[in-house]
């Protein structure tokens, strides 16, 4: 019988750590509109190989010099960049303390790189590889364009695509006063993740079975050289 490695988080996303991330802005335009708040949330794998919520990492960012702030989008996340109490700080500060943090956490589960996991996924992804590009920040852990998006997995689990619908349709609850908040999206977003992986869990058994009746496939190292380190 083929032998079948335990299941880590390593093993689970071949090599990558999932890890959460939300941002609240001054805009949907990346390249022109602020960061304003960014928070990350790593996961945790239980001893039966399901996943859970792990710890929120969250700052408010300075809108970079020049940055545009669309007056639509500060009603809706209901952020004042300018209040004297926001205890905002630049965004190379902002992204250095979580990138440390991802780190570690990729290094402590033996992955080689973080993947980010968000809700419409692009958004997020996009805000913060023009971050890292305005503060030339060199050991960025995420993959540049590899994600998870709960959207979509939100849509196949549940028929939502929405956050809000999707996490009380997974069971799941939701406090309106606190959405749009960095944390409080990213935390729920976790959440989403997780349930949808564990809900799938049998099939990624299965799956695991079936590949390693297979012996190893041709396509892997070719796979391995094109996704880098």
């Amino acid at each position: 019988m083929t032998q079948i490695p335990p299941i880590t988080m390593a093993t689970r996303f071949r090599g990558f750590l999932p890890v959460v991330v939300d941002v609240e802005t001054g805009g949907f335009n990346h390249q022109t509109d602020a960061l304003l708040e960014i928070a990350a949330v790593l996961l945790e794998m239980r001893s039966d190989g399901t996943l859970t919520r792990g710890e929120t990492y969250r700052y408010h960012v300075t809108p970079f010099p020049g940055a545009n702030l669309e007056p639509a989008s500060l009603a809706v996340n209901g952020i004042d960049p300018h209040h004297p109490f926001r205890l905002a700080i630049p965004e190379t500060d902002a992204l250095q303390n979580i990138f440390k943090e991802v780190r570690r956490a990729v290094r402590d589960a033996d992955c080689k790189r973080a993947v980010l996991v968000g809700h419409n996924s692009f958004f997020d992804l996009n805000f913060l590889n023009a971050a890292v590009a305005r503060t030339d920040i060199k050991r960025n852990p995420f993959h540049p364009f590899s994600s998870f998006d709960t959207a979509t997995l939100g849509g196949v689990a549940f028929g939502q695509t929405v956050l809000m619908r999707a996490t009380l349709a997974s069971g799941q609850d939701w406090d309106s006063a606190s959405a749009h908040s960095a944390s409080y999206d990213a935390e729920r977003t976790a959440d989403l993740f997780c349930t949808v992986c564990n809900q799938f869990q049998g099939v990624f058994d299965a799956s695991r079975r079936r590949l390693a009746s297979m012996g190893p496939l041709e396509i892997e190292t070719a796979e391995n050289r094109s996704e880098g380190d």
